[in-house]
């Protein structure tokens, strides 16, 4: 296996990583001053990073594949919990149903909510980032890797609302409004937003480290990609 199928496998495996733990960690929430955020938000932002470098070399049919590995595993972990659950605890078990449950338990219809919106994202992101680098010819990289995930996380913040607030009751009796859902996704993009600011020296450093460490080169803005391509300087 050449380096460029080795780069493949190894950054496939991080995504689908940081992809699984943001959604199993993501029940805890931790206060920064008067925003409330989900500890999911700590792993999350490295597939932003990871997508966006996939994209640029290894084109859309790399990150197609990556999105869809993902979603598989993110499917195949849901089921494995849900049958953990369902088993009878043993009363030697270290750890009480309850407790399981309190740490596992997350809802059917958070988790079909999160996975819709990852693939929407997903796609997103790598649409418009193809879409940017044709239109910039392959220049200011900074556009097509800030953009396309500035764009595509406000697509899967107002799906992952709306999936899972849609038609349902709040604490006060009320039903979740439009204006109710729109509210909440304005406050989550705006974390998302400037996360994917601060991201972009990141994307530079990868960049980097591809081109001077492995010798890969981007691939043109006018081609879709194939992990078979040697893109090698």
């Amino acid at each position: 296996m050449d380096v460029r199928h080795r780069l493949f496998v190894y950054l496939t495996a991080t995504f689908v990583a940081s992809l699984l733990v943001a959604d199993i960690i993501g029940g805890k929430f931790f206060a920064v001053g008067p925003i409330t955020l989900s500890v999911g938000m700590i792993p999350f932002p490295v597939t932003f990073v990871l997508t966006d470098l996939i994209n640029e070399y290894w084109g859309k049919e790399g990150a197609r594949r990556v999105t869809w590995v993902g979603l598989a595993m993110a499917s195949l972990a849901f089921v494995v919990i849900l049958l953990a659950r369902l088993l009878p605890v043993s009363p030697r078990s270290p750890l009480p149903q309850p407790v399981f449950d309190q740490v596992f338990g997350v809802s059917n219809r958070l988790y079909v909510a999160s996975l819709t919106a990852y693939v929407i994202g997903q796609l997103s992101d790598i649409w418009f980032f193809h879409l940017l680098k044709r239109l910039t010819k392959g220049k200011a990289l900074w556009l097509r890797a800030t953009g396309s995930t500035v764009i595509s996380q406000a697509i899967d913040t107002l799906v992952v609302n709306f999936v899972l607030l849609w038609g349902t009751t709040l604490a006060d009796g009320s039903h979740a409004s439009v204006a109710y859902i729109l509210q909440i996704a304005a406050t989550g993009y705006a974390v998302k937003f400037v996360i994917a600011l601060g991201l972009t020296p990141l994307i530079y450093a990868g960049h980097g480290v591809m081109h001077r460490r492995f010798g890969l080169v981007p691939l043109p803005p006018d081609e879709r990609g194939h992990l078979m391509t040697p893109g090698a300087a």
